[in-house]
C-alpha cells in the first residue's frame, strides 16, 4: 500500500485507535500525511473564514480560526514548513483548531515558495499576512496589541525573520519589538550554514549567505521568544534553537526554551492533534507562553 492510500486509511479511523496506530501515523504526518489529524480535530467551539486574501496573486490567503464569543482575544499568525518549497493551510487545520479551542484567534496563512520564488520573498509574503492580521484583528475578535507570530521548521525561520529581522514588518508600518508581544518557534532552523542542499543553496543564494541567517539578527529589545525543539530531531538539529537561545540571552532578551526528549522533527507540530498530545507537552507550553505575554 502506497503512502497516499495509507494516509485515506487513517483518515477513516475511529477516534479510538491504539497507540501504536497513532505513533504509525505521526510518522507518516512528517511525509505529508496530515488528513488523519485533522480528522479527528475538534470541529466546535470556533468558526473559520477560509481564504481571506491578505495580498494579491497566488498563494496569498490565509484561514482565520475564531474562537466563539471572541472579544479582544490575542492573535496568533501560524507558518508551516515545507522546506520553503511546499505546504498548504489546510493541512494545519488542526493547530487553528487547538489554537482556538483554547481562546486564540488563530491565522494560518500560505506564501509562495520555491522554485516560483527564493529568498527573501516568502518572507514578504509572511509580513503581509501579519500587517493584514494587525490590521483587521478586531473584526474576528481579536486583539491587535496581542499579536503573536508562530511557526514549525521552516515556518518557525519565517516567524524567526520577522520577530529578529525588523525590515520585513517595518514594509508593513510595524515594529516588530514594539507590535509583536511575542513569537514561538517550534523545531526551527535559525543557524544552518554552510548549506548542503542544492536546491537550498538556490533558495538562499548560496551556501554561506550569512544575511539570511536569524541568529545573525539578535540586538536588544525583541519581543519575548518560546523555543521547542526535540532531542531525537535529524531534519532541523536541535543546535539550531539552542544557538538562537544562546545568543538571545546574551543580549538580555527574553527567551524560554523547552527540549522534548525522544521527539523528532514533526511530532513537535504533531502533538497539537489532541490525537498525538500525548508526545510532548507543546500544547501547554504554548498557551502557557501566549497567556504570560498577552497585553492587557
Amino acid at each position: 500500500m502506497n503512502r497516499r492510500s495509507f494516509c485515506g486509511v487513517l483518515s477513516h479511523m475511529q477516534m479510538n485507535v491504539t497507540r501504536r496506530w497513532l505513533i504509525i501515523a505521526i510518522s507518516l504526518f512528517g511525509a505529508g500525511c496530515t488528513g488523519f489529524v485533522n480528522v479527528v480535530a475538534p470541529k466546535q467551539g470556533f468558526d473559520v473564514v477560509s481564504s481571506q486574501p491578505y495580498a494579491t496573486g497566488s498563494r496569498r490567503t490565509l484561514d482565520i480560526y475564531r474562537p466563539s464569543g471572541a472579544s479582544n482575544n490575542p492573535v496568533v499568525v501560524f507558518f508551516y514548513g515545507g522546506s520553503w518549497q511546499s505546504g498548504n493551510k489546510e493541512d494545519y487545520a488542526f493547530v487553528g483548531s487547538t489554537l482556538a479551542r483554547l481562546g486564540y484567534v488563530t491565522i494560518i496563512a500560505d506564501y509562495r515558495v520555491f522554485p516560483a520564488v527564493k529568498y527573501p520573498d516568502f518572507l514578504a509574503d509572511a509580513a503581509a499576512a501579519v500587517g493584514w492580521s494587525k490590521r483587521n484583528a478586531e473584526k474576528f475578535g481579536g486583539d491587535p496589541r496581542s499579536l503573536f507570530v508562530a511557526g514549525h521548521s521552516a515556518g518557525a525561520y519565517i516567524a524567526a525573520m520577522l520577530a529578529l529581522d525588523s525590515r520585513w514588518l517595518a514594509r508593513e508600518r510595524l515594529d516588530a519589538k514594539r507590535d509583536l508581544a511575542g513569537w514561538v518557534g517550534l523545531s526551527g532552523p535559525y543557524d544552518f550554514l554552510p548549506l548542503e542542499d542544492r536546491t537550498l543553496q538556490v533558495i538562499f543564494g548560496g551556501a554561506n549567505n550569512a544575511s539570511t541567517q536569524p541568529i545573525s539578527y539578535v540586538g536588544r529589545g525583541h519581543a519575548p521568544a518560546l523555543l521547542l525543539t526535540g532531542d531525537a530531531d535529524t531534519t532541523v538539529l536541535p543546535r539550531n534553537t539552542l544557538n538562537l537561545a544562546a545568543r538571545l540571552q546574551a543580549q538580555r532578551n527574553s527567551v524560554s526554551v523547552r527540549t522534548y526528549p525522544g521527539v523528532g522533527h514533526a511530532q513537535t507540530v504533531g502533538a497539537f492533534s489532541p490525537a498525538f498530545s500525548f508526545l510532548a507537552p507543546a500544547v501547554q507550553d504554548v498557551d502557557a507562553f501566549l497567556r504570560a505575554h498577552k497585553r492587557n
